[in-house]
């Protein structure tokens, strides 16, 4: 028996070719085997003749489609290879992109921790400068004095604002390191006057009963304020004059800061320049 052809492994111009001469012996062999010489052999001749063109026909075809069908294979091919390299060299520029920006990244990073603990520590140093001037509320341990005037005083026997500046003097002598009459804070812009009987601190009138607020240690604000010579020249004013005052410590403190109009600077001119300007010359 002939051998069966594998269609999907064999070529498809071989394939053709097998399947057209085999049907070609094929009808040969019955038109022989009928004819039983009814037929001229002129016929089968030009039966021949005709079934070998058109298998000549048939193998051209074929072959102009394979040849066809190779060159559009190979420009595919090329084409996706070029699709390829263009991806990677696009891939190649969007990983040295990435990495750029990798770096930059890190570098900002690094720029902005620094600037983080510069602005820490000018924030910190804010704070102190302000705790020190009495331009930021602070918090603290310290003591607090309550001052009032006794209960039969007389108008010389009031309160005045010497006898509470001189409290306030003992107090930072002991080592107060910010104090508060009243909820108005204390400072060098600040300070306290008398207007008539009225005391006045910061500009804001106050009276007694005075609540003194000042942060320090407990422990040896009360101790120095009574070896300071203001706080013992305070202690002799409390005894002449009744005053009724008590001292006790306190684990926290709250203290407000400063109004904020005390910020504002005056001008000063130096008496020199002064006595030039009187004179008509300017300085």
């Amino acid at each position: 028996m002939p051998e069966t052809l594998d269609r999907a492994r064999t070529p498809l111009l071989a394939l053709i070719t097998q399947e057209a001469v085999d049907r070609d012996y094929q009808v040969a062999a019955a038109r022989a085997a009928t004819a039983d010489d009814r037929g001229p052999r002129r016929g089968y001749r030009a039966s021949v003749v005709l079934v070998v063109g058109l298998f000549a026909m048939l193998v051209t075809v074929a072959a102009v489609q394979t040849s066809q069908n190779a060159d559009v294979d190979d420009a595919s091919r090329a084409s996706l290879i070029e699709r390829v390299e263009s991806r990677r060299a696009t891939v190649r520029g969007l990983q040295e992109e990435l990495a750029a920006l990798r770096a930059s990244n890190a570098a900002a990073e690094d720029t902005v921790r620094t600037l983080g603990g510069r602005l820490s520590d000018a924030r910190a140093r804010l704070s102190r400068v302000g705790a020190l001037t009495g331009f930021e509320p602070v918090t603290g341990p310290g003591v607090r004095v309550t001052l009032d005037n006794p209960s039969y005083a007389g108008a010389n026997e009031r309160l005045r604002d010497s006898d509470l500046t001189m409290l306030v003097a003992g107090l930072w002598d002991a080592g107060a390191e910010a104090i508060s009459v009243n909820g108005q804070r204390l400072n060098a812009r600040g300070g306290i006057t008398n207007v008539g009987e009225a005391i006045e601190v910061n500009g804001v009138g106050v009276a007694p009963p005075l609540t003194v607020l000042a942060i320090g240690d407990p422990r040896t604000l009360r101790s120095y304020f009574v070896e300071s010579q203001a706080g013992q020249r305070f202690s002799s004013l409390v005894q002449q004059y009744g005053f009724e005052q008590r001292m006790d410590e306190v684990d926290d403190l709250h203290l407000p800061a400063a109004p904020g109009g005390l910020r504002q600077l005056r001008s000063a001119v130096h008496d020199q320049d002064r006595s030039k300007m009187r004179g008509g010359e300017m300085p």
